[in-house]
């Protein structure tokens, strides 16, 4: 299978907490994965056309002020796809972490995608909205829903993981909870290696050293946003202990970190 890194949506420009790489607008990373035999498959969406063109309608006016979104068409998901080559309806299969509105807002520009995600995600999200964090202009369309359950069963890394109808055994579902209701991380296997899409179970590289930073920006607006404390520390100390054991055969980044996303793009 074939990954490619993209950044789906950048917003506000933070700083790094020690001396070295420059500071960068934090981003929204995504996967499109080229599978051989069930079309491309595109982990998160980031932020869409709709959000592009009507931010305060589709985003929200209070999370445009917080986030500070580029809104750049050209870094929306489908435009990326089409440059690749791709037309909208070959991304076949949208997984997403989470329905906070800069996982999804892409999801009405495939609208002919199966869209997998974790039942209790889709629940919370259908309950609340609208909110500052679920817009149901991003479902608007009617999509293609497959939700799944976690069960017992520790068979990836010591994590729970799920695999997804109608995809290989290659792209796991892993759930990583504290964030939201049903947030789960997504695992790709690329060659030999694992790479493991934690969403926003962490924001910044640093919180998975040994002795962990928080970023003091980003980790305001996680610690606002998570719906249970002691579980997403939990997640974030399991995560910790995966790249200490493992950091040999899984690579693993979140969602908004730039800095991650230009390793993964440099290789």
């Amino acid at each position: 299978m074939r990954i490619h890194h993209l950044n789906c949506g950048s917003v506000r420009t933070i700083e790094a907490t020690y001396d070295g790489p420059p500071a960068a607008p934090a981003v929204n990373h995504c996967l499109l994965v080229e599978t051989p035999a069930d079309g491309l498959v595109l982990v998160e969406t980031g932020l869409g056309l709709g959000d592009v063109r009507d931010p305060a309608g589709t985003l929200g006016a209070d999370w445009v002020a917080m986030a500070e979104p580029a809104l750049k068409e050209e870094e929306t998901a489908v435009r990326q796809v089409a440059r690749l080559g791709y037309r909208p309806d070959d991304v076949r299969h949208v997984i997403v972490t989470h329905l906070d509105v800069d996982h999804c807002g892409g999801l009405p520009d495939f609208p002919g995608a199966r869209v997998h995600l974790l039942a209790a995600e889709l629940e919370a999200a259908l309950a609340e909205a609208p909110s500052y964090r679920y817009r149901p202009a991003h479902w608007a369309h009617g999509p293609d829903w497959v939700t799944y359950t976690p069960e017992a069963n520790d068979d990836w890394f010591g994590f729970a993981s799920i695999k997804p109808d109608g995809l290989p055994e290659d792209i796991r579902l892993v759930p990583l909870g504290g964030h939201t209701a049903g947030h789960t991380g997504v695992a790709v296997r690329e060659g030999d290696r694992w790479l493991l899409h934690c969403g926003d179970a962490y924001y910044y590289h640093r919180e998975l050293q040994p002795d962990p930073h928080p970023h003091p920006l980003m980790d305001v607006v996680q610690t606002r946003s998570e719906v249970h404390h002691d579980l997403r520390l939990g997640t974030q100390a399991r995560l910790r202990e995966l790249v200490r054991d493992h950091g040999d055969q899984v690579s693993v980044f979140s969602a908004h970190d730039p800095w991650e996303l230009a390793a993964a793009v440099a290789g």
